[in-house]
């Protein structure tokens, strides 16, 4: 008999050293993932302790949640998935060891006038043990198993179930430490990814001293990479809209949309209400939003979540960085916080190029101005080289190669210099036509600071039908005034239809220092136009290039 108990003893120890063996090389081969831990302890558990049956549960410090199990037919399966999750108490081993922290083991629950659990006693289960799962004396779990028969327990199978608690801790520590490893490293790599497109951006930025859309193109393209979108539009605020400069990954439809049409101010677009209310705004699905009126976005984009950041100087919103998801999943507070840093260093690198392209402009307006001033000391008696001078530089200044300087005798203008415009219709301006007649000069005679006509075939005028047959369409008109008295104006026009910016704007101001002459000096050159034969009555000397804000895009 002795030998047959040290026999047994011996072959249970080697039983439960191989199931701990066992257990741990599970632990081991699953470092992100304890449930194979769970169902291995939930196996040994149910065979070793001689139980017909063994679960394990986890409690999350409200709930208690069946996670595991071995042995259970499917009545009594069904019956527990129905009763967790639950919270502790003294209805059942599990509920009680876990509120008490200390092992639970009832040899008959059906004597149990707290156990209530009644899929365990109506299916005919009688003996029932829990040992608690404690990490630092907290609860965080449970191991139960039960048999059909009264039979109670064996203290060293108690002790076996205790062991397999405490490797359950293990697993569950190891798991916990693992992901929170992951997670820091995951976050050390998103953070130096920012970083380096951070810098790559700012390196752009410094190379593109006088050119923003390189800037804007790759801001758009680098925030949809790193925030995982599948399109970006930045957009400009205008007037009456806001205009998109640069897009990332948008369908051809949907970019041939968003380039013809201005995204509407107000709540009608994610820029609108990302300007209008200054802040970030996100919208967890486009379709559903019934402020939203691009439905293009969705029709022709399939566009599901959108991100809207502004685009803040001083606290006024010049334009909107867009974000959209092919799919329903919010941006994370961390994208978020990616995209409004992208945001500033658009902000930056628009301000930049606008100081750099003023100073350019300044630089260029004061070295024509120069020139001109030149010509006019070099052409005491002569105004036609001071003409074509202005003329010439007016338009190199501005990008244009075609145009007419033209002066007022109050009543017509009459062109006394031209720039790229046909031999034939540049003597129909010399000829001269009446100003009261003409769309364009009227609201000069009445004093604006320009007239800009974006298609000149809408009006029916002989200079416009000329000019239209020889493919001109869209046309700028500046005056030239001395003391509020319109003197001429300058005339500019690409081919085609255009629209004509800020810059195209600036104007050449005539103003009297020591003498003028008005166009109407009586002496004429050998070509027939007008000229001074006094020295006294030179053309101001005070020619200056101012910038009009007219509030077209530059």
């Amino acid at each position: 008999m002795e030998n047959a108990r040290l026999i047994t003893e011996t072959r249970e120890a080697l039983e439960q050293q191989t199931a701990t063996a066992e257990i741990l090389r599970v632990i081991s081969g699953s470092p992100t993932d304890v449930q194979p831990t769970f169902d291995a302890i939930a196996s040994n558990a149910t065979t070793l302790s001689g139980a017909a049956a063994g679960m394990v549960f986890r409690f999350d410090g409200s709930l208690i949640h069946f996670v595991a199990s071995h042995g259970l037919p499917p009545d009594l399966l069904q019956a527990m998935q129905r009763s967790f999750p639950c919270p502790p108490g003294r209805q059942s081993t599990t509920t009680r060891a876990i509120q008490t922290r200390e092992v639970v083991h009832i040899a008959n629950v059906a004597e149990d006038p707290e156990f209530v659990l009644t899929a365990i006693v109506q299916t005919g289960w009688h003996t029932a043990l829990a040992v608690p799962i404690l990490q630092d004396r907290n609860p965080v779990g449970a191991i139960t198993v039960t048999r059909r028969e009264v039979a109670p327990f064996s203290q060293a199978q108690i002790d076996l179930l205790k062991t397999f608690a405490d490797q359950a801790v293990i697993a569950i520590e190891n798991v916990r430490l693992f992901n929170e490893l992951n997670a820091r490293t995951r976050d050390l790599e998103e953070s130096l990814e920012y970083q380096t497109a951070t810098s790559d951006v700012l390196k752009v930025i410094s190379r593109s001293t006088f050119d923003l859309q390189p800037v804007l193109d790759t801001l758009v393209g680098t925030a949809a990479r790193l925030c995982e979108a599948d399109l970006a539009v930045l957009a400009n605020t205008e007037e009456d809209g806001y205009r998109v400069v640069a897009t990332f990954s948008t369908s051809p439809e949907f970019e041939a949309f968003i380039r013809d049409h201005l995204l509407p101010k107000g709540r009608g677009s994610i820029a609108g209400r990302a300007a209008l209310e200054g802040r970030v705004v996100q919208v967890a699905n486009l379709a559903a939003d019934s402020e939203y009126t691009v439905r293009e976005a969705i029709t022709l984009q399939n566009t599901g979540t959108t991100l809207g950041v502004p685009l803040l100087r001083e606290g006024v919103a010049v334009g909107t960085i867009t974000l959209g998801r092919q799919r329903v999943e919010p941006f994370t507070e961390r994208q978020i916080e990616l995209v409004r840093s992208f945001a500033d260093q658009a902000v930056i690198a628009i301000e930049n190029t606008r100081l750099l392209t003023e100073l350019r402009e300044s630089l260029e307006q004061q070295q024509a101005i120069a020139e001109v001033l030149g010509v006019i000391n070099s052409s005491p008696g002569e105004l036609q080289p001071v003409f074509d001078v202005i003329l010439e530089k007016a338009h190199s200044l501005c990008g244009i190669a075609s145009g007419s300087l033209e002066l007022y005798d109050g009543e017509t203008f009459r062109s006394v210099a031209e720039h790229g415009l046909p031999d034939d219709f540049a003597r129909q301006l010399r000829e001269g036509y009446p100003a009261a007649e003409h769309p364009a000069t009227r609201s000069l005679i009445g004093g604006e600071r320009f007239s800009h006509i974006v298609d000149i075939r809408q009006f029916d005028h002989p200079i416009f039908r000329a000019a239209s047959e020889r493919g001109f369409r869209t046309v700028l008109f500046v005056p030239l005034r001395r003391e509020h008295a319109l003197l001429g104006m300058i005339v500019r026009s690409p081919r085609g239809p255009r629209l004509l910016g800020q810059r195209h704007c600036t104007v050449g101001e005539f103003r009297g220092a020591s003498g003028h002459c008005d166009g109407q000096c009586g002496t004429k050159s050998a070509r027939g136009r007008p000229s001074c034969a006094s020295p006294s009555t030179t053309w101001a000397t005070g020619w200056r290039c101012s910038t009009v804000r007219c509030g077209l895009p530059r």
